[in-house]
């Protein structure tokens, strides 16, 4: 029953053999599709990257730009306010340096000076002593401790 198959397309293609061409053409552009979908796609994320890249090129100029901007204020707000400067204004409106007979000292009743808050090291040091049992203990005694305590029950 094969064999009377097998020979009518045996003749079916001798007879027609464009059918052949169309199946070569055929797997042909099948293949030109599949590459030029994976080109696309290839092309499609190198643009993608590639866009990004810029994106980060731009916003890292941006921020140098408003890094050299801060430090041109920075520089120009310290030369206006140094001590000579000041003086040179100060001079210009009209004050003049104090002399030691004009000070003048106020007492505000109540007032308690602030003691200052100085670190020291023993002060950022944690003692065995300070920290709760339950963070000094292993994960081996807290299973020791579990596994007793539910044989003790039973």
């Amino acid at each position: 029953m094969n064999i009377p198959n097998v020979n009518h397309y045996i003749h079916a293609y001798k007879v027609a053999p464009w059918r052949i061409q169309r199946q070569w053409v055929g797997s042909a552009l099948l293949v030109v599709v599949t590459l030029a979908m994976v080109a696309t796609l290839y092309l499609i994320v190198t643009s993608q990257a590639a866009i990004a890249g810029r994106e980060i090129q731009d916003l890292t100029y941006s921020i140098n730009l408003s890094q050299q901007v801060s430090s041109n204020l920075q520089t120009r707000l310290a030369s206006l306010t140094s001590a000579s400067a000041m003086e040179r204004r100060a001079l210009e409106l009209g004050f003049r340096p104090m002399e030691s007979d004009e000070v003048e000292y106020l007492v505000v009743p109540g007032y308690a000076k602030p003691d200052p808050f100085i670190l020291n090291s023993q002060q950022l040091q944690l003692s065995a002593l300070t920290i709760p049992p339950e963070y000094n203990q292993s994960l081996l005694d807290w299973m020791d401790e579990n596994l007793l305590s539910t044989r003790g029950m039973q």
